[in-house]
């Protein structure tokens, strides 16, 4: 019976990416591998196009129109991960817990 791909696509970006041995892998359970690889992908997308402005993405937007789909995506990722902290902020000051 044939293995599914998924480990392979796991082990390679584990392996270059995350600096994880053989020894590493072999060890971790595959959840946990998941989770790391989901992790890694996350942080990619957050910070895939750190420096950039619109200005930028509409110039390179018309050359490879595919690139204002990437752009949507950051964006997608940077505002849910304001709303989580501004939460988190907004949670713990001084004023709200008076009020």
């Amino acid at each position: 019976m044939m293995e599914s791909p998924e480990p392979v696509l796991l082990w390679i970006p584990l392996m270059k990416n995350l600096g994880m041995s053989w020894e590493d892998i072999k060890n971790t359970p595959r959840f946990e591998l998941r989770g790391l690889m989901a992790a890694y992908n996350e942080h990619e997308n957050l910070h895939s196009m750190d420096g950039y402005d619109d200005k930028d993405i509409s110039e390179m937007a018309k050359n490879k129109p595919a690139i204002r789909s990437g752009w949507h995506k950051y964006l997608e990722t940077q505002r849910k991960y304001n709303d989580m902290v501004r939460r988190e902020t907004q949670k713990r000051s001084f004023k709200s817990l008076v009020s």
